[in-house]
């Protein structure tokens, strides 16, 4: 989340931050064309070599447990990570000293997305949902292999709280008792036994748990634009929500988390600035401490096992800028030999001494290391396919340009290696999820594949984007279909002033909220883009609203009051929703949906499908059963990724 130019900042009392990750690629404010425009062509290397959809998605994910120093073993410091190596989601222990990979299970079909081990034992926590209808489980593997579901029942969702600092006692969240309220469980590390320790009668979003247990801290969003946190002192005799978030006007409040020793609740807000902060409030005294302000957005503040270590994460135009701090020696801790990336997921192990954190770029996967905090890192996986040079992967550059109104727009560009004045490439808009979402650097196959075999792309972060300041962000509340939309249009003329990019041939590209864009695009204004693809995208704003499930609690008024409440906006709701319109498309179509889209119902693209075909337009339609909001397997993926090179081949 980020925009605008890098400036003097701060990290603490009287230090200035040295970042672990170097950033590749930023752009003043008035940068429109960066490197992608000043290679002159001579100087284009066309790729040696083309991969294929499947060779792209050979890529392997790791992701570690949520849960601190509990990614590594108590038994041999193996880290637990979840990786698709399979095509799907498992749970696998990494060794330390060689990398050695060993898996924790073997799931065929659902994934798997490990948690923690736990603190004294080699059983390990992870959840797992239904094909993708979000409707996770907590469960608990034994080291015999046997699968304990903590959360059964149909139709509930459930999440991990934390674990309580002795490890004696782990936090569950689950909705059982009422489908649109998260009450909190403990869970007894030995036995497994469970009681209930605050029921959430008011059905807030759930903020965190304090390691000794007393503490409760939950969100309400009272609009996109304004929310408040309330406390719970379990300790209490009767325990109840204080409000500890008073402010006038509009502010936005998310929690960071608590401190390890549980005095201090850690929180962001930005009543005093543009961009989001860093604030503790000590809950013995009430006392609030500005902890991190920065010219962007403070994304995660979090801490070592004993405190002694804060790391804290930086949205920096579309990248990660993470700094570690050394709180009794109030200094930053300068690490050695950091490869260069976009650096994320740090994990202190359990006496602070190293350090596991994953490390990402465009031309290069995410990838595990673990270093000593005296020592260089050790590169612990390889994810990305062997089969793959990455001299013929491009890096994206951050741009610019002015919208219809004289906003300056930022993206990311992506220009394939073989594009020139002499061989302009066609190009595609891709618009990101949300709404409130933001492209980010990293890397993505999709994208990488659509590079390869020459397709430019422009990851766009139109107004409504996260990262950009409150005022960026809420540029399109109430206008969706519009202000945002218009962003979008005024990038083809953007990306068509390029001698490198084929003008006549620009097409648009999203998923979900930007699946709506797509639609929209085709929809409203039918003589801008030349092809579209659809990814499980809205089309009519009505029923998605109307059918939000009543697990996203407090989050639908949020909804309500960026896009409308269909109670009361049904005339402006529909008369943005692609679908009423369909008669509008009248340029080749490809949708892509999941069957089990709890956010984004099939029906929405069949009946979408079914309104352009009737319009004589040349329209495809890619229906996953197995899969929900997104994608989880490797295999669907790569479908997906071959349906728009397909596409795209035969239609732009």
């Amino acid at each position: 989340m980020v925009d605008r130019c890098l400036s003097p900042r701060s990290g603490g009392p009287n230090i200035q931050r040295i970042t672990l990750a170097m950033i590749l690629a930023l752009c003043s404010a008035s940068c429109t064309r960066v490197d992608v425009e000043n290679v002159s062509p001579d100087e284009i290397v066309a790729p040696t070599a083309e991969y294929s959809a499947a060779e792209f998605h050979q890529t392997t994910d790791f992701r570690m447990g949520a849960s601190g120093a509990n990614a590594f073993s108590a038994i041999n410091g193996d880290l637990i990570v979840s990786s698709n190596e399979t095509g799907v989601f498992n749970a696998y222990r990494i060794a330390l000293t060689d990398g050695k990979r060993s898996p924790l299970t073997t799931s065929s079909d659902k994934g798997i997305y490990v948690i923690s081990w736990f603190p004294r034992d080699e059983r390990f926590l992870y959840t797992q949902d239904g094909n993708g209808d979000e409707l996770t489980h907590v469960y608990v593997m034994t080291p015999a292999g046997e699968a304990v579901d903590l959360t059964p029942g149909e139709g509930l969702k459930a999440g991990f709280g934390g674990w309580s600092g002795n490890g004696d006692v782990f936090y569950v969240y689950t909705n059982e008792r009422d489908a649109a309220a998260f009450d909190f469980y403990a869970y007894s590390s030995t036995d497994l036994n469970r009681s209930l320790i605050y029921t959430n009668t008011q059905g807030l979003d759930i903020g965190a748990i304090s390691k000794n247990g007393r503490w409760v801290v939950y969100v309400e969003n009272n609009s996109n634009a304004d929310s408040d946190l309330f406390l719970v002192d379990l300790a209490a005799k009767k325990p109840e929500l204080i409000k500890v978030t008073p402010h006038e006007g509009d502010v936005s409040h998310s929690v960071y988390g608590f401190s390890a020793d549980s005095k201090q609740l850690i929180y962001s807000t930005n009543e005093f600035s543009e961009f989001t902060e860093a604030w503790t409030l000590s809950l013995e005294t009430g006392v609030r401490t500005k902890l991190v302000a920065d010219s962007w957005d403070v994304m995660f503040v979090a801490y070592s096992p004993s405190g002694r270590y804060r790391v804290t994460g930086i949205n920096v135009d579309a990248q990660t800028e993470v700094t570690i701090f050394d709180e009794e020696e109030q200094r930053i801790v300068e690490l050695e030999s950091i490869p260069v990336g976009d650096l994320a997921q740090v994990r202190f192990n359990r006496d602070e001494s190293g350090i596991a954190f994953g490390l990402n770029r465009d031309v290069a996967p995410n990838d595990l290391f673990y270093m000593t905090l005296d020592s260089s890192p050790k590169r612990l996986t390889n994810a990305l396919n062997p089969s793959i040079d990455s001299e013929h992967m491009v890096e994206g550059v951050v741009v610019r340009f002015p919208s219809y109104d004289g906003l300056e727009i930022p993206g990311i560009l992506y220009r394939p290696i073989q594009a020139s004045k002499e061989n302009p490439s066609p190009a595609l808009v891709w618009v990101h999820g949300g709404p409130g979402g933001q492209s980010r650097k990293g890397y993505s196959p999709t994208i990488q594949h659509l590079v390869n075999h020459g397709y430019a792309v422009f990851q766009i972060n139109n107004r409504g984007s996260s990262g950009y300041g409150k005022t960026f962000y809420h540029l399109d509340d109430l206008k969706h279909g519009e202000a945002d939309l218009g962003d979008v249009v005024a990038s083809k003329g953007f990306l068509a002033g390029y001698d490198w990019i084929d003008g006549q041939r620009i097409g648009i590209i999203g998923g979900s909220y930007g699946g709506y864009m797509v639609a929209a695009a085709l929809a409203f204004r039918p003589d801008v883009f030349d092809v579209g693809i659809n990814i499980f995208g809205v089309t009519n704003w009505l029923r998605t609203l109307e059918s939000i499930p009543p697990w996203w609690g407090a989050y639908r008024t949020a909804l309500y009051a960026e896009l409308g409440d269909p109670e009361t906006d049904r005339e402006r709701l529909q008369a943005i929703s692609p679908l009423f319109h369909a008669e509008g498309i009248i340029k080749p179509l490809l949708v892509v949906q999941g069957a089990n889209d709890p956010r984004v119902l099939q029906i929405e693209s069949d009946e979408l499908v079914e309104k352009v075909r009737a319009n004589e337009v040349p329209v495809e339609y890619v229906l996953f059963p197995d899969e929900g909001h997104g994608f989880r397997k490797r295999e669907n993926r790569i479908l997906a990724s071959e349906a728009y090179l397909e596409f795209l081949q035969a239609h732009l």
